[in-house]
C-alpha cells in the first residue's frame, strides 16, 4: 500500500489547510485512517482518526477546528484544518490500518509527512 499525501504548505494564522492522502493497492482492506502530526524531537501524536463507518475521533486541541473525513470509494482521507495556530506547526503523516483481504493479516502503513506552517 503507498500513500500520497498533499495539501501542506504555509499559512497565517487563522487560515485554512485541507490535507489529502491516497492510498493505492487492492490487496488491502483499510479500516481506520487517520493523521498524524510530529514536531522535531517530539513523539508523534495522533490528531484525528476515522473508522470505516465513519467515526471520527480528534486530539482535544484540534476538537471544532479540524474535520476528518474519507472518501472510501476511492481510498481517501482527509483533513480540514480552520482556525490554524501557530502551534498546529508541525509535519503530518497519514496513517491507515486494515488487514490484506486474502489472509486478513493486519498491517499498517505511514506517508512520507507533508509540512504544515502556521505563521503568527
Amino acid at each position: 500500500v503507498q500513500l500520497e499525501e498533499s495539501g501542506g504548505g504555509l499559512v497565517q494564522a487563522g487560515g485554512s489547510l485541507r490535507l489529502s492522502c491516497a492510498a493505492s493497492g487492492s490487496i488491502f482492506e483499510i479500516e481506520v485512517m487517520g493523521w498524524y502530526r510530529q514536531v522535531s524531537g517530539k513523539p508523534r501524536d495522533l490528531v484525528a482518526l476515522i473508522t470505516a463507518d465513519g467515526s471520527a475521533h480528534y486530539l482535544d486541541s484540534v476538537e471544532g477546528r479540524f474535520t476528518i473525513s474519507r472518501d472510501n470509494a476511492k481510498n481517501t482521507v482527509y483533513l480540514q484544518m480552520n482556525s490554524l495556530k501557530p502551534e498546529d506547526t508541525a509535519v503530518y503523516y497519514c496513517n491507515v490500518d486494515g488487514h490484506y483481504r486474502a489472509t486478513r493479516r493486519a498491517d499498517a502503513f505511514w506517508g512520507r509527512g507533508i509540512q504544515v506552517t502556521v505563521s503568527s
